[in-house]
C-alpha cells in the first residue's frame, strides 16, 4: 500500500509521491521563541516526528528542516519587559524548546536554522519579488507583498481575496500601502526598538517579516520545490498562505503537499498563553514521566484535536505501564532484543496499512494491543519463543511512534526511575523500622536491619538528625 496523506491544499487524502524517489524533504514551522513551550507547542513536533519515523522505517531518506523564529514583535516586547537583550531572551527560550523536544524523544531535525542567520537570503528573495512586480517598498522602509498582483492568493485556504480579513498585526492601507491585506516582507524599525534588531538592506534598515523568513529558509535548505510543508492548523492563514504566495510569485514551486496537525484543546478552546490555559512542558514533566506525556500526545491521529482533561495523563500512564511492564517482564524471561533486530523485524500488515492511511495511529495502536495481549498470554503459558516474538514486534511498532520501552530514551527515563523510587520507599521503611527498634532498645532487631541493608549494598550512617543512607562504593 502507498502512503496516503491528507493534503490541506486540496482537502483530500491522496497518494504521497516524493519528487525524488526514496527521498523526502520536509519543512516544519518551528518555535517562535518568545516564551518557554507549553504542551500545545509540542503537538506539532511530536506529530511530525511520527511522520519522519514512518518514512525512515519504510526506506526513505528524510531531510527535515525545523526553523527557529528568533526575531519578531513579541520577542522584542517580552525581552524589554524582562529587562533582557532580545537575542538573550530568544536564546533562553530556544534552549527550553530544545529541552522539551529531547525530553519527549523528538528526533533532531536535519537542519534547525535561525531566522537571524539568514537575512541575506531574505533580502535576495524580497528583491526578486520587487523586480517581478509582486512587492513594493515605501519611503518608510517597509516592504509589502502586493496581494492583488498574484492571482493564486487564497488558493491554500480556499478563500477569495475580497472575503479575507487582514491579519491582526497588519497595518491598514494608507501612506502608500495599497491594500489592507498586503503583508509585510520587511519592517522598518519602530521608535524605541534596539539598534541590534535591524539590518541594512537596499530598501532601508529594518527586520524581516515572519512569512519571508520561512520562505527564504525553505529555499536555502530544500531548494525551489520540496515535498511537504507542515505545521499547526492555526498557521494555515495567514502564515502558510503568505509563504506559498510569495514563494510561487518568485517563481518557485515551493511545497508539493501541505500537512497540518490539530490543536491541543481545553474545553474545546485552543491551548494558548493568550487564553490563560497553557500548560508549560517543564511544569507537566515535574509530575509526569516524559514517556507518559509523549504517549498522550501521540495516541490521537495527527489531524484530530487533542482534548486535554484531568483524565488524559491518567489514561496515558495506565497504558504506558502496561506496555513497558510487558517489555520488562519479557526481557527478564527471554533476554533483551538489540536495536538492530527491532529495526529489521517485519511489521504486521495491519499496522503498516494503518500507518499508510494518513498516519492512523489509533488503528495502529489497536494492532500493538493485540500483540501485547498475545505476549502476555505467551508469558503466562511459558511460551518463551512466542513471548520474545511478540516483544520484538511490539517494540518495533512502538519505535515507529517514538515509544519503544526498550530504547535508551525510555529505558533510562522509565524503568530506572521506577526502580529508584521503589528503592527509596523500601529503604525508608527499613530505616523507620530500625528507628522504632532502637527506640524500644531492641538492638538485635536494629542491628539485623542494618546488616540486611549492608548486604544489599546500602550503607547506613547515624547522625544527630537521624539515619542517612547511600549506596556502597562499587
Amino acid at each position: 500500500m502507498t502512503l496516503r496523506l491528507f493534503d490541506s491544499a486540496t482537502r483530500q487524502v491522496t497518494d504521497f509521491v516524493p519528487l525524488v524517489a526514496g527521498e523526502v524533504g520536509i519543512y516544519l514551522c518551528g518555535a517562535t521563541v518568545q516564551a518557554p513551550p507549553h504542551i500545545g507547542h509540542m503537538r506539532s513536533s511530536v506529530a511530525f516526528d511520527v511522520l519522519v519515523r514512518w518514512l525512515r522505517r519504510t526506506g526513505h531518506r528524510v531531510t527535515l528542516v525545523r526553523n527557529v523564529t528568533d526575531i519578531d514583535d513579541k520577542i522584542l516586547a517580552k525581552a524589554a519587559d524582562a529587562g533582557e537583550q532580545w537575542w538573550a531572551w530568544a536564546a533562553i527560550n530556544e534552549r527550553a524548546f530544545t529541552a522539551a523536544y529531547d525530553a519527549l524523544g523528538v528526533l533532531p531535525p536535519s537542519y534547525e536554522p535561525r531566522a537571524t542567520g539568514h537575512i541575506p537570503g531574505m533580502v535576495e528573495l524580497m528583491e526578486r519579488l520587487v523586480e517581478r512586480g509582486h512587492a513594493y517598498a515605501l519611503d518608510s522602509g517597509d516592504v509589502y507583498f502586493d496581494v492583488a498582483s498574484f492571482a493564486e492568493y487564497g488558493a491554500l485556504t480556499n478563500q477569495r481575496v475580497e472575503d479575507m480579513v487582514p491579519a491582526p498585526d497588519s497595518a491598514p492601507a494608507g501612506d502608500d500601502k495599497r491594500d489592507d491585506r498586503d503583508f509585510a516582507l520587511w519592517k522598518a524599525p519602530k521608535p524605541g526598538e534596539p539598534e541590534t534588531a535591524s539590518w541594512d538592506t537596499p530598501f532601508g534598515r529594518g527586520r524581516p517579516g515572519w512569512h519571508l523568513e520561512c520562505s527564504a529558509m525553505a529555499l536555502r535548505y530544500l531548494g525551489e520545490s520540496f515535498d511537504i510543508h507542515g505545521g499547526g492548523l492555526d498557521l494555515r492563514f495567514p502564515h502558510h498562505e503568505n509563504e506559498q504566495a510569495q514563494s510561487r510569485a518568485a517563481g518557485y514551486g515551493f511545497a508539493g503537499h501541505w500537512l497540518h496537525n490539530g490543536w491541543v484543546t481545553q474545553g474545546g478552546a485552543k491551548m494558548s498563553k493568550s487564553l490563560g490555559n497553557g500548560l508549560l512542558v517543564s511544569t507537566v514533566l515535574a509530575n509526569v514521566r516524559p514517556a507518559v506525556l509523549r504517549y498522550a500526545m501521540t495516541a490521537v491521529q495527527y489531524r484530530s484535536m487533542l482534548e486535554w482533561t484531568d483524565a488524559t495523563l491518567a489514561e496515558a500512564e495506565t497504558t504506558w505501564d502496561r506496555l513497558a511492564g510487558f517489555v520488562e517482564r519479557a526481557v527478564e524471561k527471554v533476554g533483551a532484543a538489540d536495536d538492530d533486530e527491532v529495526a529489521k523485524v517485519e511489521l504486521p500488515a495491519e499496522f503498516v496499512a494503518a500507518m499508510d492511511d494518513d498516519l492512523n495511529v489509533p488503528a495502529a495502536l489497536a494492532v500493538v494491543f493485540e500483540h501485547l495481549r498475545a505476549g502476555n498470554s505467551a508469558l503466562a503459558a511459558r511460551d518463551l519463543d512466542g513471548a520474545r516474538s511478540a516483544m520484538v514486534v511490539l517494540r518495533a511498532m512502538l519505535d515507529v511512534l517514538g515509544l519503544d520501552p526498550g530504547s535508551v530514551q525510555w529505558r533510562s527515563k522509565g524503568a530506572d526511575e521506577r526502580y529508584a523510587t521503589a528503592l527509596e520507599a523500601v529503604v525508608a521503611a527499613e530505616l523507620e523500622a530500625r528507628a522504632a527498634a532502637r527506640a524500644a532498645r531492641d538492638f538485635a532487631t536494629s542491628d539485623a536491619i542494618r546488616d540486611r541493608l549492608a548486604a544489599a549494598g546500602i550503607v547506613v550512617e547515624d547522625s544527630p538528625t537521624g539515619a542517612r543512607w547511600s549506596l556502597a562504593a562499587p
